[in-house]
């Protein structure tokens, strides 16, 4: 699978925003009674104490821990901490959104509100493990807050790495938005956005489909909504939508690389090949890092590679591949792709046709009912170097052996064969 780049995290963080101020349909914001405070440093000892001769000095070679910056102070006028931290955030002003967050947490620490706000704060300025647990510590407080969960999922789905742990809590966080969120349709919107994303990412194309779908009946121009609903229609092989729907993002600054990456897979599948390449290699123009120029291989390198991959499996293995064919193909047929329901994505690696072993081939099944093929442009695609494309290749290998021995896609995911 072909991971999607991750959208820039200021388009999401609006959402947050957007459910600031007026509570949802699950709670209305209705902050405690203010307790007195005081802006002022906590009080210091009225003598220095001096450290242990063993903690002033570290240990030869050892590099001395890094002390971070102390927040500023919140002055947070008549409003209150609470209020000056979602003004602050609201105006894009982080720091001083957290430093007032994290002086309603001190003062309030059984608030939620307080702990949403911090975490929010903590997310938009990249200290993300520190996001990760002030959302820990808020959903212990109170599992179903609303914005708590629209942030949370933003979290996992667009700012943390993309790994498919980050994006299954992503999910996680987005669906039981969805039942929070009840009637209010806004909210809904933006609670399916990222669980389209998620879904998406997963490789769950229809769960993605529908949220996408849903997101789009709340917000029509949603350019994010947009994005999902053509990678899932690409992944469930409904063509002529994803054109449509690539093709109206090419202009866009944050979509338009990934709209010309898949229409050109689009093209390149209809055998378009020159319109296909302009289009490839625009998106390498507009963002090389997630377009990189794909690996050079010939087709008969990429055949004596795969072959060798073969030779290369511990003899177990070889053993089970006994009689059945493993090729090496250019991009997968479409009827391999639409044999199943729901149908695989354009962009898989490789493919074992046929029941696995132990099972019985159909009786009109043409012998060998069992194959395996890699195909070479995908995998190409899919690797930034000529080391790691064999290496790609072999786990592809592994990944279809595994297949042909009756493991499904979750099983290998979980040895790290995805």
């Amino acid at each position: 699978m072909v991971r999607r780049s991750r959208l820039p995290a200021v388009l999401l963080l609006a959402f947050t925003a957007c459910s600031r101020g007026g509570g949802s349909t699950q709670e209305q914001r209705a902050d405690p009674p203010a307790a007195p405070r005081s802006t002022a440093s906590p009080a210091l000892p009225a003598e220095p104490v001096a450290p242990s001769a063993a903690a002033a000095v570290p240990p030869a070679g050892a590099t001395a821990p890094s002390v971070p910056e102390p927040l500023p102070l919140c002055h947070a006028g008549a409003e209150g901490p609470l209020d000056a931290a979602r003004t602050h955030f609201d105006a894009g002003r982080f720091l001083p959104a957290l430093a007032c967050a994290s002086q309603a947490v001190a003062l309030t620490p059984d608030n939620a509100d307080a702990h949403a706000e911090r975490a929010a704060a903590l997310a938009a300025l990249q200290r993300l493990e520190e996001a990760q647990l002030a959302y820990v510590r808020l959903f212990a407080l109170h599992p179903d807050h609303a914005d708590g969960l629209l942030g949370a999922a933003h979290l996992y789905a667009v700012l943390l790495p993309g790994t498919r742990e980050h994006d299954e809590v992503a999910a996680l966080y987005a669906e039981r938005g969805l039942n929070v969120a009840g009637k209010d349709a806004e909210l809904r919107g933006r609670f399916a956005v990222l669980s389209a994303m998620a879904h998406n990412d997963l490789g769950q194309p229809a769960t993605a489909l529908a949220r996408a779908e849903a997101a789009l009946a709340v917000f029509p121009r949603d350019i994010e909504a947009l994005h999902e609903r053509a990678l899932s229609r690409f992944e469930l092989c409904r063509f002529d939508g994803a054109v449509h729907d690539f093709t109206a993002l090419l202009d866009d600054p944050v979509s338009g690389p990934s709209a010309h990456h898949h229409l050109a897979l689009l093209l390149e599948r209809e055998g378009r090949v020159e319109e296909a390449e302009r289009h490839f290699a625009r998106a390498h123009a507009l963002a090389p890092d997630d377009f990189p120029a794909p690996v050079v291989m010939t087709r008969e390198e990429f055949r004596e590679a795969v072959a060798r991959a073969v030779g290369e499996l511990p003899e177990d293995m070889r053993r089970d591949l006994t009689g059945i064919p493993v090729t090496a193909e250019e991009l997968p047929a479409t009827q391999d792709l639409l044999g199943g329901e729901p149908p695989l994505s354009p962009v898989i690696l490789g493919l074992f046709r046929g029941p696995p072993l132990g099972q019985a081939c159909a009786p009109d099944e043409p012998a060998p009912c069992r194959s395996v093929a890699l195909y070479r442009k995908n995998l190409l695609r899919a690797t930034r170097s000529r080391e790691e494309l064999l290496v790609q290749v072999r786990v592809t290998l592994l990944h279809e052996v595994g297949h042909l021995r009756g493991e499904d896609d979750g099983e290998l995911a979980a040895r790290g064969l995805e």
